[in-house]
Protein backbone atom coordinates (compact mmCIF):
# COMPACT_ATOMS: atom_id res chain seq x y z
CA UNK A 1 0.00 0.00 0.00
CA UNK A 2 1.77 2.85 -0.65
CA UNK A 3 2.33 5.67 1.88
CA UNK A 4 2.35 9.50 1.13
CA UNK A 5 3.87 12.26 2.98
CA UNK A 6 1.19 13.93 5.07
CA UNK A 7 3.08 17.08 5.44
CA UNK A 8 2.84 17.34 1.57
CA UNK A 9 -1.01 18.76 1.00
CA UNK A 10 0.20 22.02 2.46
CA UNK A 11 2.49 22.24 -0.82
CA UNK A 12 0.23 22.08 -3.00
CA UNK A 13 -2.72 24.23 -4.29
CA UNK A 14 -6.26 23.78 -2.62
CA UNK A 15 -8.96 23.55 -5.84
CA UNK A 16 -12.54 23.60 -4.72
CA UNK A 17 -15.23 22.53 -7.84
CA UNK A 18 -17.99 24.32 -8.19
CA UNK A 19 -20.94 22.58 -9.68
CA UNK A 20 -25.12 22.43 -9.78
CA UNK A 21 -27.52 22.45 -12.25
CA UNK A 22 -28.50 24.63 -14.65
CA UNK A 23 -30.38 27.58 -12.75
CA UNK A 24 -29.10 26.63 -9.60
CA UNK A 25 -27.35 29.83 -8.82
CA UNK A 26 -23.29 28.85 -9.36
CA UNK A 27 -22.55 32.13 -11.17
CA UNK A 28 -24.80 34.33 -8.53
CA UNK A 29 -22.40 32.59 -6.01
CA UNK A 30 -19.34 32.51 -7.64
CA UNK A 31 -20.34 36.74 -8.09
CA UNK A 32 -19.95 36.96 -4.49
CA UNK A 33 -17.15 34.95 -3.96
CA UNK A 34 -14.84 36.91 -6.27
CA UNK A 35 -15.20 40.21 -4.58
CA UNK A 36 -14.07 38.35 -1.02
CA UNK A 37 -10.80 39.18 0.14
CA UNK A 38 -10.59 35.31 1.44
CA UNK A 39 -10.46 34.48 -2.73
CA UNK A 40 -7.51 37.57 -3.53
CA UNK A 41 -5.19 34.99 -4.47
CA UNK A 42 -7.44 32.68 -6.45
CA UNK A 43 -7.21 31.48 -9.97
CA UNK A 44 -11.01 31.32 -11.22
CA UNK A 45 -11.47 28.53 -13.96
CA UNK A 46 -14.97 28.53 -15.89
CA UNK A 47 -15.01 25.27 -17.59
CA UNK A 48 -19.13 26.90 -19.32
CA UNK A 49 -20.85 26.90 -22.48
CA UNK A 50 -20.87 30.53 -23.96
CA UNK A 51 -19.70 33.74 -22.37
CA UNK A 52 -18.55 34.11 -19.24
CA UNK A 53 -20.74 35.01 -16.71
CA UNK A 54 -19.22 37.24 -14.19
CA UNK A 55 -20.55 40.85 -13.78
CA UNK A 56 -18.85 43.31 -16.07
CA UNK A 57 -18.67 45.78 -13.26
CA UNK A 58 -16.15 43.41 -11.70
CA UNK A 59 -13.33 42.90 -14.14
CA UNK A 60 -10.67 44.77 -14.18
CA UNK A 61 -8.78 44.25 -17.54
CA UNK A 62 -8.68 40.92 -20.01
CA UNK A 63 -5.82 39.92 -21.69
CA UNK A 64 -5.00 36.64 -23.51
CA UNK A 65 -8.08 34.82 -22.49
CA UNK A 66 -7.83 35.85 -18.88
CA UNK A 67 -9.60 38.47 -17.01
CA UNK A 68 -8.04 40.07 -13.73
CA UNK A 69 -10.70 40.56 -11.32
CA UNK A 70 -10.66 43.84 -9.10
CA UNK A 71 -10.56 42.16 -6.16
CA UNK A 72 -7.19 40.59 -7.57
CA UNK A 73 -8.73 37.02 -8.33
CA UNK A 74 -7.83 35.72 -12.15
CA UNK A 75 -10.25 34.46 -14.15
CA UNK A 76 -9.71 32.43 -17.58
CA UNK A 77 -11.94 30.26 -19.62
CA UNK A 78 -10.95 26.46 -20.64
CA UNK A 79 -10.36 26.80 -24.26
CA UNK A 80 -8.96 23.21 -24.59
CA UNK A 81 -8.32 20.37 -21.93
CA UNK A 82 -8.45 21.28 -18.11
CA UNK A 83 -5.51 19.29 -17.41
CA UNK A 84 -3.30 21.54 -20.35
CA UNK A 85 -5.05 24.78 -18.40
CA UNK A 86 -3.73 23.51 -14.70
CA UNK A 87 -0.53 23.20 -16.03
CA UNK A 88 -0.10 26.17 -17.80
CA UNK A 89 -1.32 28.01 -15.11
CA UNK A 90 1.05 26.56 -12.41
CA UNK A 91 3.79 27.76 -15.22
CA UNK A 92 2.98 30.65 -15.43
CA UNK A 93 2.77 31.31 -11.99
CA UNK A 94 5.95 29.99 -11.45
CA UNK A 95 7.46 32.00 -14.61
CA UNK A 96 5.85 35.37 -12.90
CA UNK A 97 3.33 35.86 -16.03
CA UNK A 98 0.62 35.40 -13.75
CA UNK A 99 -0.11 36.73 -10.30
CA UNK A 100 0.72 34.55 -7.70
CA UNK A 101 -2.45 32.23 -6.83
CA UNK A 102 -2.83 30.02 -3.95
CA UNK A 103 -6.28 28.64 -4.55
CA UNK A 104 -8.01 27.19 -7.56
CA UNK A 105 -11.94 27.54 -7.89
CA UNK A 106 -13.23 25.16 -10.76
CA UNK A 107 -16.83 26.32 -11.77
CA UNK A 108 -18.36 23.55 -14.02
CA UNK A 109 -21.07 23.48 -16.88
CA UNK A 110 -24.41 22.69 -15.33
CA UNK A 111 -25.11 19.42 -17.28
CA UNK A 112 -22.12 18.14 -16.31
CA UNK A 113 -21.19 14.97 -13.92
CA UNK A 114 -18.76 16.29 -11.94
CA UNK A 115 -16.63 13.22 -11.77
CA UNK A 116 -14.45 13.37 -14.48
CA UNK A 117 -13.08 16.34 -13.55
CA UNK A 118 -12.65 14.96 -9.69
CA UNK A 119 -10.36 11.79 -11.84
CA UNK A 120 -8.05 14.21 -13.51
CA UNK A 121 -7.22 15.72 -10.19
CA UNK A 122 -6.59 12.47 -8.54
CA UNK A 123 -4.83 10.85 -11.35
CA UNK A 124 -2.99 12.66 -13.73
CA UNK A 125 1.02 12.83 -12.68
CA UNK A 126 1.69 16.64 -12.83
CA UNK A 127 -1.91 17.66 -11.66
CA UNK A 128 -1.95 15.50 -8.32
CA UNK A 129 2.03 16.85 -7.58
CA UNK A 130 0.62 20.51 -7.44
CA UNK A 131 -2.76 20.71 -6.74
CA UNK A 132 -5.35 19.12 -4.57
CA UNK A 133 -8.80 18.34 -4.44
CA UNK A 134 -10.11 20.73 -1.44
CA UNK A 135 -13.71 20.05 -2.15
CA UNK A 136 -17.16 19.98 -4.33
CA UNK A 137 -19.41 22.15 -3.52
CA UNK A 138 -23.21 22.03 -5.17
CA UNK A 139 -25.93 24.62 -5.37
CA UNK A 140 -29.30 23.90 -5.25
CA UNK A 141 -31.90 25.27 -6.45
CA UNK A 142 -34.72 25.64 -3.08
CA UNK A 143 -37.23 26.93 -5.82
CA UNK A 144 -36.69 24.29 -7.94
CA UNK A 145 -34.82 21.63 -6.29
CA UNK A 146 -37.54 18.85 -5.67
CA UNK A 147 -38.09 18.83 -9.83
CA UNK A 148 -34.65 19.09 -10.91
CA UNK A 149 -33.81 15.67 -8.60
CA UNK A 150 -36.68 13.96 -9.43
CA UNK A 151 -35.89 14.83 -13.00
CA UNK A 152 -32.63 14.83 -13.69
CA UNK A 153 -30.05 12.10 -12.62
CA UNK A 154 -27.15 14.10 -12.81
CA UNK A 155 -28.18 16.51 -10.44
CA UNK A 156 -28.57 13.84 -8.16
CA UNK A 157 -25.33 12.79 -8.74
CA UNK A 158 -23.63 16.13 -8.09
CA UNK A 159 -25.34 16.39 -4.69
CA UNK A 160 -24.26 13.18 -3.74
CA UNK A 161 -20.34 13.51 -4.22
CA UNK A 162 -20.55 17.11 -2.59
CA UNK A 163 -18.71 18.16 0.20
CA UNK A 164 -20.48 21.12 1.02
CA UNK A 165 -24.18 21.53 -0.40
CA UNK A 166 -25.23 25.21 -1.17
CA UNK A 167 -29.30 25.96 -1.18
CA UNK A 168 -29.76 28.71 -3.45
CA UNK A 169 -32.86 31.12 -3.56
CA UNK A 170 -34.83 29.88 -0.30
CA UNK A 171 -36.15 33.63 0.09
CA UNK A 172 -38.86 32.60 -2.69
CA UNK A 173 -40.32 29.31 -1.32
CA UNK A 174 -42.61 28.46 1.47
CA UNK A 175 -39.90 27.51 5.09
CA UNK A 176 -41.88 23.93 4.40
CA UNK A 177 -40.72 23.39 1.19
CA UNK A 178 -37.12 24.31 2.46
CA UNK A 179 -36.82 22.25 5.56
CA UNK A 180 -38.38 19.33 3.06
CA UNK A 181 -35.74 19.64 0.51
CA UNK A 182 -33.04 20.00 3.13
CA UNK A 183 -34.29 16.29 4.58
CA UNK A 184 -33.76 15.12 0.77
CA UNK A 185 -30.50 16.34 0.66
CA UNK A 186 -29.46 15.27 4.05
CA UNK A 187 -30.62 11.57 3.60
CA UNK A 188 -28.88 11.74 0.04
CA UNK A 189 -25.81 13.14 1.42
CA UNK A 190 -25.52 13.07 5.14
CA UNK A 191 -22.09 13.92 4.87
CA UNK A 192 -22.45 17.18 3.48
CA UNK A 193 -23.30 20.64 5.30
CA UNK A 194 -26.35 22.18 3.72
CA UNK A 195 -25.38 26.07 3.43
CA UNK A 196 -28.24 28.29 2.88
CA UNK A 197 -27.81 31.44 0.45
CA UNK A 198 -29.56 34.45 -0.67
CA UNK A 199 -28.35 36.43 -3.42
CA UNK A 200 -25.16 34.08 -3.70
CA UNK A 201 -24.30 35.49 -0.37
CA UNK A 202 -22.07 33.06 1.85
CA UNK A 203 -19.42 33.10 4.13
CA UNK A 204 -16.35 32.03 2.15
CA UNK A 205 -15.33 30.25 5.18
CA UNK A 206 -18.54 27.54 5.22
CA UNK A 207 -17.33 26.77 1.52
CA UNK A 208 -13.23 27.08 1.28
CA UNK A 209 -11.05 24.59 3.06
CA UNK A 210 -13.19 21.51 3.13
CA UNK A 211 -10.69 19.12 2.31
CA UNK A 212 -8.55 16.40 4.60
CA UNK A 213 -5.85 19.16 4.79
CA UNK A 214 -7.05 22.40 7.53
CA UNK A 215 -4.75 24.76 6.92
CA UNK A 216 -5.80 26.85 10.09
CA UNK A 217 -4.45 23.57 12.43
CA UNK A 218 -1.91 22.81 9.50
CA UNK A 219 -2.51 19.37 10.19
CA UNK A 220 -5.08 16.63 8.30
CA UNK A 221 -8.49 17.06 10.37
CA UNK A 222 -9.75 13.80 9.44
CA UNK A 223 -12.77 14.20 12.15
CA UNK A 224 -13.60 17.27 10.57
CA UNK A 225 -13.15 15.77 6.74
CA UNK A 226 -14.70 12.26 6.98
CA UNK A 227 -18.23 13.71 9.19
CA UNK A 228 -18.84 9.85 10.18
CA UNK A 229 -21.31 11.20 12.89
CA UNK A 230 -23.23 12.50 10.39
CA UNK A 231 -24.42 8.73 8.51
CA UNK A 232 -24.61 7.11 11.89
CA UNK A 233 -26.96 10.41 13.26
CA UNK A 234 -29.64 9.72 10.18
CA UNK A 235 -29.49 5.53 11.43
CA UNK A 236 -30.46 6.44 15.09
CA UNK A 237 -33.64 4.51 14.36
CA UNK A 238 -31.79 1.14 12.92
CA UNK A 239 -29.75 -0.71 14.25
CA UNK A 240 -27.75 -2.97 12.25
CA UNK A 241 -25.97 -5.74 13.50
CA UNK A 242 -21.90 -6.52 13.02
CA UNK A 243 -21.57 -3.02 14.70
CA UNK A 244 -22.10 -1.76 11.50
CA UNK A 245 -24.27 1.27 10.99
CA UNK A 246 -25.69 2.42 7.65
CA UNK A 247 -28.55 4.49 6.19
CA UNK A 248 -30.94 3.42 3.61
CA UNK A 249 -32.27 6.15 1.75
CA UNK A 250 -36.06 6.75 2.34
CA UNK A 251 -37.76 9.46 1.73
CA UNK A 252 -41.17 9.89 3.72
CA UNK A 253 -40.56 13.40 5.34
CA UNK A 254 -40.86 14.32 1.73
CA UNK A 255 -44.34 15.85 -0.15
CA UNK A 256 -46.74 13.14 -1.02
CA UNK A 257 -46.13 13.56 -4.73
CA UNK A 258 -42.93 12.40 -4.35
CA UNK A 259 -43.24 9.93 -2.10
CA UNK A 260 -44.72 6.93 -4.44
CA UNK A 261 -42.42 7.49 -6.93
CA UNK A 262 -40.77 4.91 -7.84
CA UNK A 263 -38.59 6.83 -10.74
CA UNK A 264 -36.98 9.29 -8.53
CA UNK A 265 -33.31 9.03 -9.24
CA UNK A 266 -32.17 9.31 -5.87
CA UNK A 267 -33.92 6.24 -4.49
CA UNK A 268 -31.39 4.83 -6.33
CA UNK A 269 -28.49 6.43 -4.00
CA UNK A 270 -27.41 4.81 -0.61
CA UNK A 271 -25.58 6.43 2.16
CA UNK A 272 -23.61 4.21 4.16
CA UNK A 273 -21.21 4.07 6.75
CA UNK A 274 -19.34 0.73 7.59
CA UNK A 275 -17.49 0.71 11.16
CA UNK A 276 -15.22 -1.84 12.26
CA UNK A 277 -13.96 -2.34 16.12
CA UNK A 278 -11.15 -4.66 15.26
CA UNK A 279 -7.63 -3.88 12.75
CA UNK A 280 -7.90 -5.37 9.26
CA UNK A 281 -5.56 -7.26 8.07
CA UNK A 282 -3.93 -4.97 5.62
CA UNK A 283 -3.58 -7.32 2.11
CA UNK A 284 -7.65 -8.68 2.64
CA UNK A 285 -8.31 -4.72 3.03
CA UNK A 286 -6.51 -4.31 -0.21
CA UNK A 287 -8.33 -7.08 -2.01
CA UNK A 288 -11.57 -6.29 -0.83
CA UNK A 289 -11.49 -2.93 -2.44
CA UNK A 290 -9.80 -3.95 -5.25
CA UNK A 291 -12.82 -6.56 -6.51
CA UNK A 292 -15.32 -4.23 -5.04
CA UNK A 293 -14.04 -1.19 -7.63
CA UNK A 294 -13.66 -3.81 -10.57
CA UNK A 295 -17.31 -4.71 -10.05
CA UNK A 296 -19.54 -1.73 -9.19
CA UNK A 297 -16.99 0.93 -9.74
CA UNK A 298 -19.19 3.38 -11.71
CA UNK A 299 -21.77 2.54 -8.66
CA UNK A 300 -19.49 4.17 -6.08
CA UNK A 301 -20.16 7.55 -6.19
CA UNK A 302 -17.79 8.72 -3.36
CA UNK A 303 -16.14 6.81 -0.77
CA UNK A 304 -13.89 7.97 2.32
CA UNK A 305 -12.52 6.34 5.04
CA UNK A 306 -10.55 6.13 8.05
CA UNK A 307 -9.12 2.34 8.69
CA UNK A 308 -7.19 0.78 11.18
CA UNK A 309 -4.63 -1.79 9.42
CA UNK A 310 -3.35 -5.05 11.88
CA UNK A 311 0.57 -3.99 12.62
CA UNK A 312 0.32 -0.45 12.08
CA UNK A 313 0.69 2.56 14.60
CA UNK A 314 -1.47 4.76 12.92
CA UNK A 315 -4.41 4.34 10.29
CA UNK A 316 -4.40 5.27 6.39
CA UNK A 317 -6.83 7.50 5.25
CA UNK A 318 -8.42 7.30 1.44
CA UNK A 319 -10.90 8.70 -0.53
CA UNK A 320 -12.52 8.09 -3.90
CA UNK A 321 -15.11 8.93 -6.85
CA UNK A 322 -16.15 6.05 -8.90
CA UNK A 323 -13.18 3.82 -9.40
CA UNK A 324 -10.75 6.08 -9.05
CA UNK A 325 -8.88 6.84 -5.69
CA UNK A 326 -6.53 9.16 -4.33
CA UNK A 327 -2.95 7.29 -2.85
CA UNK A 328 -3.88 6.69 0.58
CA UNK A 329 -2.31 8.92 3.50
CA UNK A 330 -0.43 7.29 6.06
CA UNK A 331 -0.99 9.22 9.51
CA UNK A 332 1.83 8.75 11.56
CA UNK A 333 -1.17 8.40 15.16
CA UNK A 334 -4.52 8.19 15.20
CA UNK A 335 -6.08 11.51 15.47
CA UNK A 336 -8.78 10.66 18.70
CA UNK A 337 -9.11 7.85 21.15
CA UNK A 338 -11.70 6.39 18.35
CA UNK A 339 -9.46 3.71 16.47
CA UNK A 340 -12.23 2.04 14.83
CA UNK A 341 -12.58 1.71 11.09
CA UNK A 342 -14.90 3.97 9.43
CA UNK A 343 -15.44 3.99 5.56
CA UNK A 344 -18.40 6.51 4.20
CA UNK A 345 -20.04 5.38 1.04
CA UNK A 346 -22.19 7.12 -1.00
CA UNK A 347 -23.09 4.00 -3.72
CA UNK A 348 -26.38 3.83 -6.59
CA UNK A 349 -27.95 0.63 -6.69
CA UNK A 350 -25.98 -0.95 -4.17
CA UNK A 351 -27.00 -2.93 -1.42
CA UNK A 352 -25.77 -1.71 2.08
CA UNK A 353 -25.51 -5.58 2.76
CA UNK A 354 -23.32 -6.16 -0.33
CA UNK A 355 -20.75 -3.71 0.96
CA UNK A 356 -20.79 -5.00 4.62
CA UNK A 357 -20.97 -9.11 3.38
CA UNK A 358 -18.30 -8.81 1.25
CA UNK A 359 -15.82 -6.91 3.51
CA UNK A 360 -16.95 -9.18 6.57
CA UNK A 361 -16.11 -12.21 4.13
CA UNK A 362 -12.45 -10.84 2.88
CA UNK A 363 -11.21 -9.34 6.42
CA UNK A 364 -12.40 -12.25 8.31
CA UNK A 365 -11.85 -15.15 6.17
CA UNK A 366 -9.02 -14.66 4.13
CA UNK A 367 -8.41 -18.10 3.05
CA UNK A 368 -11.59 -18.60 1.46
CA UNK A 369 -10.89 -15.91 -1.01
CA UNK A 370 -9.79 -16.66 -5.00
Amino acid sequence: MESWDSTAPQQRLPVSLLTGFLGSGKTTVLNHLVQQPELAKTIVIINEFGEIGLDHELVERSSEGMLLLQSGCLCCTIRGDLIDTMRSLFLRRVKGEVPEFDRVVIETTGLADPAPILHTLMTDPLIAARYRLDGVITTIDAANGQRTLDRQAESVKQAAVADRLLLTKTDLVEPDAVSALTQRLSALNPGAPIIHTINGTVDPAKLLDAGLYNPKTKSLDVRRWLNAEAFSAKDHHHHEPHHDHGHSVHHGTDSHDHHHDVNRHDDHIRAVCLTLDDPIPGDAFDRWLEALLLLKGPDILRVKGIVNIQGLKGPFVFHGVQHIFHPPVMLKKWPGKDRRTRIVFITRDLDEAVLRNTLKTFTTEPENVG
